[in-house]
């Protein structure tokens, strides 16, 4: 079987509105979060199309009096990501019953070039796709078939794992089983994908 994660919220932690109270009052941290993660431009980034400054750019134009605060939050961003206890083992345990395993990430090159210990499990994987590389995110069907004949596999021998019900959802009209991450632990993970076999 062929195993398929989502990479944020479900291998990674990234917490970004409490990131950003951390760094700001909670005035400015509700002003800067609108203008950034609220505004709808944030999949600007995952698409890959416009440079991280013309992004940058957007989000200080729903904020200008902000944007002190809002070049703070995104040259930080890096601190925001963290790698989940569990990636790597549950990798290595799917490895071992003979699964492959693969990634399907709406992903930025920013957050790689700033984070990079937050993918260090990537290498332990047979593959995968990163939206910012394919300027096509999910849960757009393309972004899905791409992974599938990049690296011959067939949907209905794949499990997709995320924690966004639409992108599980797009993943199963294709033929794939799908689960839909909530808070399991990385052990109830493993026996969730295990007794889909």
């Amino acid at each position: 079987m062929n195993v398929i994660f989502d990479i944020g919220m479900v291998l990674v932690d990234f917490y970004f509105e409490d990131f950003v109270r951390q760094l700001l009052d909670e005035t400015a941290a509700e002003k800067v979060l609108d203008a950034m993660w609220r505004s709808g431009d944030w999949i600007e980034l995952d698409t890959g199309a416009l440079s991280d400054e013309q992004v940058l750019d957007m989000f200080i134009s729903h904020a200008p009096e902000y944007e002190k605060q809002i070049r703070l939050v995104f040259a930080r961003l890096g601190e925001c990501p963290k790698m989940r206890d569990y990636a790597v083992p549950l990798i290595q345990k799917l490895k071992a019953k003979g699964h492959k395993v693969y990634y399907l990430s709406n992903y930025f090159t920013y957050l790689m070039h700033t984070a990079p210990w937050a993918l260090e499990f990537i290498p332990l994987t047979d593959g995968g796709v990163f939206s910012c590389f394919e300027k096509k995110t999910k849960p757009d069907p393309e972004i899905y078939l791409r992974l599938c004949k990049r690296y011959s596999l067939k949907p209905e021998e794949c499990v997709f794992i995320d924690d966004t019900q639409k992108n599980v959802d797009a993943a199963q009209k294709l033929g794939m089983k799908g689960i839909h991450f909530t808070s399991q632990t990385g052990e109830q993970l493993f026996e969730q994908i295990v007794s889909m076999e």
